[in-house]
């Protein structure tokens, strides 16, 4: 079988976990962040796939049903699990977007100063998109055809959906920007204006796209008519792309991030171009050495605040590892962890602008991320993104795709810091062809007995999420605990303790403030995180949706 075809192009990874007699899950699950798209999964898993199968069938359903979070535009990472013997194989596709070949440092200079807007709204905001060569590359992988996984998307952008509560609610927040694009504004858009709830969203010319890669494959999107109609439209609304680009463009297989953790755990997390993988390294690592778990709230708070602000410190010196030889042996070793450790103090905050600089980055916060597990061991975990909600905001008129403001995560202005008070940072600057540093980060917890598999969206704040839920973990709360946990974040500057409505009660803020944090409560919840769990002793398995969104966890038996 195609599934077990494994190359040495594909930077294969064995997991040190030491083999122990296992059950298999005695479900499969699929956890998405939304209904139609976990049913996509399921339906996968059930005609006989496994769960490569039902991560392609959820990668392009969440493009048709979240145009706000995905989509064949963007681009993305995922994270396997392949239940090989005697230990399993971990593998990390990079699908991230890339710039253009004419890109360079100064694309959104005018007049000597960086204009914001060229980065997130338009043709000029869009780098080369990664999730059609993705489906390819997962194809390797899996046991049914192609088109059999995109028939639930195909369906789906043909017969239309009902648009819900939160659909509304994105195109809300980007409604002036998919009113500037005629045909933005046609499809996602009810004349011009917001639709109601309930509104019927189809989708034809991307259910077109969607058959195209159903019967060529993923490589179709980046050649000949389809490629010739974006590049053109592309360039008549003032971008940069060229044929080459898209035919020059291909997806990486990285070795994943794999740290030891305490009580035989292994983290299996995402490595470069992902600055999140190190930060939930750096941050598991750190608090190996603090007393967190025994800590009454104010002080756990405290610990769990004063470890993220170092390791948000740190992550602005990573960059694409094809263009930046990444420090990430010396921000994990040993003595550089302790020396973190050793500079939190019990009963002060440490203020950021006393520790060494170090740029870090920033990130738009709508992405999606789902889950897989099959009754074979196989996992998948991936988060995907346009960046900004719905992207560039621009769609390639004919074809229904999407296009990402991905150029936006790089680094335009390294004068000064961005809307989020974050320092630029100049490894992250703008080139061509480079990718831009994510902070997605899909993550494995494995240990001899038992699996589990996180990720969010959130932009900057989805390491400090996935560290939350993997805390949880440890804690031996259940996966619904980890979605559910109230939600705190630091990272580094601005130095605040930012925290969700209703996440610290009173007494504990006033207690912080005490001990020098400047405390901030959110004006909203976020995230939307899904998460798995299997028992390998007893075979139990089990899934999650964030109850902050609309997403569902579905069994397949």
């Amino acid at each position: 079988m195609r599934f077990l075809r494994f190359s040495f192009l594909y930077a294969l990874v064995l997991c040190s976990v030491v083999a122990h007699a296992q059950l298999l899950p005695e479900q499969g699950f699929v956890s998405t962040a939304h209904p139609l798209a976990s049913a996509a999964g399921i339906e996968a898993l059930q005609q006989g796939g496994n769960a490569i199968d039902a991560a392609i069938a959820a990668t392009t359903a969440l493009a048709v049903v979240e145009p706000y979070g995905s989509g064949l535009g963007g681009g993305g990472f995922y994270l396997i699990r392949l239940n090989t013997q005697p230990t399993p194989t971990y593998l990390f596709l990079d699908a991230r977007e890339t710039a253009p070949s004419a890109a360079h440092k100064d694309l959104y200079v005018r007049d000597g100063q960086v204009q914001p807007s060229l980065s997130l709204d338009g043709a000029l905001a869009a780098a080369i998109p990664g999730i059609p060569a993705a489906l390819d590359a997962l194809n390797e992988y899996a046991q049914r055809p192609m088109y059999e996984n995109l028939q639930s998307a195909i369906q789906l952008a043909e017969q239309g959906f009902a648009v819900d509560g939160v659909y509304l609610e994105r195109a809300g927040w980007r409604l002036s920007a998919l009113q500037q694009d005629a045909e933005s504004s046609a499809i996602f858009l009810q004349q011009g204006q917001l639709p109601q709830q309930g509104w019927h969203l189809t989708q034809p010319d991307l259910a077109g796209t969607l058959k195209q890669l159903a019967e060529q494959g993923g490589q179709s999107f980046y050649h000949d008519k389809l490629a010739e109609q974006m590049v053109q439209a592309v360039q008549q609304a003032g971008g940069i792309w060229s044929m080459q680009d898209l035919a020059d463009y291909q997806v990486q297989w990285r070795t994943p991030l794999q740290v030891s953790l305490a009580n035989e755990r292994q983290l299996i997390s995402a490595p470069p171009p992902s600055a999140g993988g190190v930060t939930l390294a750096q941050s598991l690592l750190i608090l190996q050495k603090l007393p967190w778990q025994q800590a009454e709230p104010a002080q756990k708070t405290h610990l769990i605040a004063e470890t993220l602000r170092r390791a948000y410190r740190d992550r602005g010196l990573l960059a694409d590892p094809d263009f930046v030889d990444n420090p990430v042996d010396r921000l994990l070793s040993s003595e550089h962890i302790s020396a973190l450790a050793a500079s939190i103090q019990a009963h002060q905050a440490t203020p950021s602008s006393e520790l060494t600089v170090a740029p870090v980055i920033h990130e738009g916060d709508q992405t999606t991320h789902f889950a897989v597990i099959d009754r074979q061991g196989n996992a998948v975990a991936a988060t995907l993104s346009l960046n900004m909600m719905f992207g560039a905001a621009f769609t390639v008129p004919g074809t229904g795709i999407l296009l990402n403001d991905e150029m936006d995560d790089f680094a335009a202005d390294l004068s000064g810091s961005n809307a989020y008070g974050l320092v630029a940072s100049d490894v992250n600057q703008i080139e061509a062809n480079k990718r831009p540093l994510s902070s997605m980060s899909p993550s494995f917890i494995e240990s001899p007995n038992s699996f589990a598999a996180f990720g969010t969206p959130g932009g900057s704040r989805i390491p400090s999420m996935n560290l939350l839920a993997i805390l949880a973990h440890l804690e031996g709360q259940s996966p619904a605990e980890w979605v559910a946990a109230p939600r705190i974040h630091h990272q580094y500057m601005p130095d605040e303790l930012g925290f969700e409505p209703g996440a610290l009660d009173v007494r504990t803020q006033a207690a912080l403030r005490q001990l020098g944090h400047r405390v901030k409560e959110l004006t909203r919840n976020y995230g939307n995180q899904q998460v798995l769990y299997w028992d390998k002793q007893s075979g139990h398995s089990d899934a999650a949706s964030d109850p902050r969104g609309q997403g569902v966890s579905l069994s397949a038996e």
